[in-house]
């Protein structure tokens, strides 16, 4: 399994969903999209192997994939969307549910993030009158000096966990603290379009992208940066975006109308397990 599969738990929600033990998931025949992407679906680089199968959340990104010259494309949704079907009790948000919870841009192992979280507060300042949470990525959560920068303005300082790297120290639970802290809040806005304003926009929560975008170091020109984005959807790159403006969005490039089964799941990744062991994780019943 390509160790990507394993980000944000995104192998163990699918394993669950299939039916089978989500602890130790088996081995995903091919890659698995981890988050929006406005290229081929994967990071820059990614070494495919000819006639792997690439599972990926839209067609969007599959045609701009094949636009690439890349071939075998599997349009299944976002694993985003699975853990929803996992968790019909978080439907509706949570009856306290009140404020924003912002999302900075986030650096990773091999790239820092650039810029000023001090212009950041200021923006949420301008911009937010409620309780503001502010969940920031484990390489800037471990960051004492911009944790402070955070609370000293008054926030709440959040991280969802760590999203695992070749295989270690994954938290498989990564996604359900986010759907849990997101149904905690009204909005949900980041100074970048992204996952996590996607995530948020399709359980209802109103969206806006504002303040300094930062810079990625080293952010290789292929994907445009955020002069494309801005340029594709200037409409989603606005404090309050219009509700119904982020669903038809996040609608289609979460891949809503490509859910697949459970059998579906478990025939394209080629889990071919014993029947009597596959579990309804709906219901706790062993499927016939």
């Amino acid at each position: 399994m390509h160790h990507a599969n394993h980000f944000y738990g995104h192998a163990h929600i699918m394993a669950r969903y299939a039916g089978l033990p989500a602890g130790d998931p088996p081995t995903i025949w091919g890659y698995l999209q981890h988050g929006w992407n406005i290229l081929d679906g994967f990071a820059y680089n990614t070494a495919f192997v000819p006639g792997m199968p690439k599972f990926v959340w839209s067609d969007t990104v599959r045609r701009r994939g094949w636009s690439m010259g890349l071939r075998d494309y599997a349009v299944i949704g976002a694993a985003w969307l699975y853990l929803l079907e996992l968790h019909p009790e978080l439907a509706a948000p949570a009856p306290d549910a009140a404020g924003t919870i912002f999302y900075p841009f986030h650096g990773w192992e091999g790239q820092n993030v650039l810029g000023d979280h001090a212009e950041i507060v200021a923006s949420i300042n301008e911009h937010e009158t409620g309780p503001v949470t502010v969940c920031l990525y484990w390489n800037e959560f471990g960051n004492e000096a911009i944790r402070q920068v955070y609370t000293d303005a008054g926030f709440r300082v959040i991280t969802h966990g760590y999203r695992g790297l070749h295989w270690q120290k994954t938290d498989a639970d990564f996604l359900l603290k986010q759907l849990k802290e997101l149904r905690k809040h009204r909005r949900v806005a980041s100074n970048r379009l992204s996952s996590a304003v996607l995530y948020g926009a399709s359980i209802g929560l109103q969206p806006g992208v504002y303040g300094d975008p930062m810079l990625l170091e080293n952010e290789h020109p292929s994907f445009g940066g955020q002069a494309r984005i801005r340029r594709l959807w200037p409409e989603l790159n606005q404090p309050y975006v219009p509700l119904d403006v982020a669903r038809a969005f996040t609608d289609a490039e979460l891949g809503v109308e490509h859910l697949a089964g459970p059998a579906e799941i478990r025939d394209l990744f080629r889990w071919n397990h014993d029947p009597a062991t596959l579990v309804d994780p709906r219901t706790a019943k062993v499927l016939s």
